[in-house]
Parts: C-alpha cells; sequence; structure tokens
C-alpha cells in the first residue's frame, strides 16, 4: 500500500470514528494555497479542524507525532482562511486523529484540542 494510499484509507476511517461520536462532517481536505486541513467537522458548538495521521507501526512513534509546530501553523493558517472565507463567527478547536493500521487491527486515537491557535 502506497503512502497516499493509507493516508486515505486513515482518513476514511477518521470521518467514520468522528461520525460515531457524533461529529457531524462539514468538508474533507479543504485546501489553501498548499495547506490542507483533512477534516472540517462540527461538534456540538464547535468547529473542529482536524489533522489526521496514519502509519502502519508506532514504532518510531505515535502518528500524531508528527504534527510538528510548523505543520500546525499551516493548519491554523488554512483554518483562518476558511473562517474568513465563509464568514463564520464560530468556536473552534484543533483535534488530530492518530491511526495505526496493520496486520493486527487498527488503532484509533483521537486527541482534543491538541494545540490551540495564538
Amino acid at each position: 500500500m502506497t503512502t497516499k494510499e493509507m493516508g486515505d484509507l486513515g482518513e476514511k476511517f477518521a470521518v467514520e470514528y468522528l461520525k460515531s461520536k457524533g461529529f457531524t462532517i462539514v468538508q474533507t481536505n479543504y485546501r489553501f494555497g498548499k495547506n490542507e486541513i483533512d477534516i472540517i467537522a462540527e461538534d456540538k458548538d464547535d468547529f473542529v479542524f482536524v489533522e489526521v495521521k496514519t502509519r502502519q507501526t508506532a514504532e518510531i512513534g505515535e502518528p500524531w507525532r508528527a504534527v510538528t509546530k510548523a505543520k500546525q501553523r499551516q493548519i491554523i493558517k488554512c483554518a483562518h482562511n476558511y473562517i474568513i472565507t465563509k464568514d463564520l463567527y464560530v468556536n473552534s478547536r484543533f483535534d488530530i486523529v492518530s491511526i495505526v493500521i496493520n496486520g493486527y487491527g487498527t488503532r484509533i486515537e483521537h486527541i482534543e484540542h491538541a494545540f490551540i491557535a495564538c
């Protein structure tokens, strides 16, 4: 399985997982320039910008650890553009869905409020 295929599969799992937790999916793969937000969802009164990281193993670290400060800044910039473009006045937060998919099964970890915009 290619890295792209693994990422696409992880995003599908993440969408289904979030729906099962009561989230409403607003949009997937929102792009602003070179930046992208994997999933935009609503959870009660919050707009949630979700980064999905998928790996076949956690041997080198959990997938969520790949969301560096630089990646966080890109996501925040993209989310800011989305909010301004859509003329929204909403509470927002940034979550990470970390997924490991391999022969042993699929493990999903959802980290709410994973980072903040400053």
